[in-house]
């Protein structure tokens, strides 16, 4: 069983981490290319390609000009403990021990417009490059077009690898993300949790919990080391409780009254 969770846009490389284990990126050589392009680009550029501020523009600029491989643990940082948005607020990964981190090693994985796909303890230089943007190298249009079935593959190989009857792939991440895999390819069932809350009456996903909820069952599977799509039903983390009505075999609902 394999999950899938989106990047984030928030970085951090300042807190230290408590493990010098790490490991890189199986498309180091696809994410130089792009970097390679990307270095050609004003600061302006950046801003009117991206659609962010002048300072991010100029944030970004100095990230991609000051990128450069090989990759070690004084110029990177593990993917896990790099980023820093909802889902990774919700993840907590600075909690994790040991064998916390071996099980998230081989079965989460972070979808990426620049590196493809991460494993936890793949090393990262700070980027800003969301998978949406309209930009890719080799006279690609887009970045779902430059990556192609490669991020497909990958996967594949993986449940492979792993020998198993059954996959299952959770996808805990955006659509935005999502969509650079064939579905259709994938080698796996695929089941999508989605995390709902009480507002104005009814029961509606609200972004910004949602986004946390999806970090805490991607912590959850890993500190329970569940293997079973079944199993999830139990989550109750934040007072999210599973709805056997609003659920189906491959989407499986939660709702919450009230945050605990």
């Amino acid at each position: 069983m394999l999950i899938v969770v989106s990047p984030a846009k928030s970085l951090d490389f300042e807190t230290p981490v408590k493990t010098e284990k790490f490991s890189k990126p199986a498309f180091l050589s696809e994410a130089t290319e792009l970097v390679r392009d990307l270095k050609k680009l004003h600061p302006e550029e950046l801003q009117e390609l991206m659609g962010i501020s002048e300072t991010l523009a100029a944030e970004n600029f100095s990230r991609y000009s000051n990128w450069h491989t090989p990759f070690n643990l004084d110029n990177a940082r593990q993917a896990i403990f790099a980023f820093k948005g909802d889902v990774y607020l919700g993840l907590k990964a600075e909690h994790f021990g040991a064998s916390d981190l071996n099980f998230a090693q081989r079965h989460l994985r972070i979808l990426s417009g620049l590196y493809g796909v991460l494993r936890p303890l793949d090393l990262m230089q700070p980027y800003r490059l969301e998978m949406g943007t309209t930009f890719a190298a080799r006279g690609k249009k887009n970045l779902y077009e430059f990556w192609g079935c490669k991020l497909t593959a990958a996967l594949n190989q993986e449940f492979e690898q792993a020998g198993q009857k059954h996959n299952a792939l959770i996808n805990l991440a955006s659509n935005e993300y999502f969509s650079s895999l064939d579905t259709k390819a994938l080698k796996a069932t695929i089941v999508t949790p989605v995390f709902k809350d009480w507002a104005k009456g009814q029961y509606r996903v609200l972004s910004f919990y949602a986004k946390r909820a999806r970090g805490e069952m991607a912590a959850y599977i890993i500190k329970n080391r569940i293997n079973s799509p079944t199993k999830l039903r139990d989550f109750n983390v934040g007072g999210y409780k599973y709805s056997e009505e609003e659920s189906s075999s491959d989407r499986i609902i939660f709702n919450r009254k009230q945050k605990s």
